[in-house]
C-alpha cells in the first residue's frame, strides 16, 4: 500500500502542518481526527487497515489531516471570538492547501469528507458550507452544535454568540438555509450520519437529520446499539459506509 508523509509551513496558520496519504487512486477521502487525535490517529486506530482492500484496489485514497482543536475550540484561555477565528483559519488551510494538494495528486471527481467524533463536526461543517467540493459526507459519532452542554461536554464557546459562530454551526445555519444553488448541491451529495443510541449527541444527530429531511436533502442516519463512540465501533463502521 502506498503511504506518504507530507509536511509544510502554512502561512494561513503560522505553523507547520502534517498529513498522511494512503493509496494511489480512487475517490479521495479527507479525514479529520478526533479532538485529541493527530494526523496519524486513523492509522493508529487501525482504520486504514480495515479499508486496506479498497485502498489497494484503487477505490479509495485517504488524506489524514492534523487537528488544531486545542488551538481553537478547546483553547479556553482565548476569547471565544479568537477561537472562532483560529477555526476559520484552519478551514482556509483545508480549502486552499489540502484540497489543492489532493487534486494535484489525484484527479478523481469524487471527494469524500469524513471524520470521527469532533472530526465529524469538521467533516460535516466543511461539506455543508462548501457542498460543491464534495460528493459524499461520512460522519461517525458527530456533534453538530458546539454550543450544547450535554453530560460532561460543555458549551465550547462559553455562551459567546456572533455571526461567525452561527455560520460555523450546522445546527444553527442549516434550518435557515434557503439558497437554491446550495440546496441543490446538498441534494446531490451522499450523506451518511452514524451515531450510537446511547451517545449524548444522539438527539443532535436526529435534529440535523430532520432539518435535512425538511430541506429535501436525502441522507442516511444509522443508529448503532450502545454508545458506539470508539475505535472498536468505528473500525466496523468504516467498511460499511466509507
Amino acid at each position: 500500500m502506498n503511504r506518504e508523509y507530507h509536511r509544510w509551513y502554512s502561512h494561513r496558520l503560522g505553523r507547520d502542518m502534517e498529513l498522511l496519504v494512503f493509496g494511489h487512486a480512487g475517490a479521495k477521502v479527507l479525514i479529520f481526527p478526533t479532538r485529541d487525535g493527530r494526523f496519524y490517529e486513523y492509522e493508529d486506530l487501525r482504520m486504514v487497515e480495515v479499508l486496506r482492500h479498497k485502498i489497494e484496489a484503487g477505490q479509495l485514497q485517504l488524506y489524514c489531516v492534523d487537528s488544531i482543536d486545542w488551538e481553537s475550540f478547546y483553547c479556553f484561555w482565548r476569547h471565544p471570538a479568537d477561537r472562532l477565528r483560529r477555526h476559520a483559519a484552519f478551514e482556509e488551510y483545508i480549502l486552499n492547501e489540502v484540497l489543492p494538494l489532493m487534486q494535484r495528486k489525484n484527479p478523481h471527481p469524487c471527494t469524500i469528507s469524513h471524520g470521527l467524533s469532533l472530526g465529524a463536526f469538521h467533516a460535516a461543517n466543511i461539506a455543508f458550507r462548501h457542498p460543491h467540493l464534495f460528493r459524499k459526507l461520512v460522519a461517525f459519532s458527530g456533534r453538530y452544535d458546539l454550543t450544547m452542554s450535554v453530560e460532561h461536554f460543555r458549551d465550547l464557546l462559553d455562551g459567546w454568540r456572533d455571526e461567525h459562530l452561527y455560520f460555523h454551526t450546522p445546527a444553527h445555519y442549516l434550518p435557515n438555509l434557503g439558497c437554491p444553488w446550495r440546496l441543490d448541491q446538498l441534494r446531490g451529495m451522499d450523506i451518511v450520519l452514524v451515531i450510537g443510541k446511547e451517545d449524548p449527541f444522539l438527539d443532535n444527530n436526529r435534529r440535523i437529520s430532520q432539518v435535512l429531511r425538511d430541506k429535501g436533502v436525502h441522507h442516511a442516519r444509522h443508529e448503532w446499539d450502545g454508545r458506539a463512540h470508539s475505535g472498536y465501533y468505528w473500525r466496523r463502521m468504516a467498511p460499511l459506509y466509507v
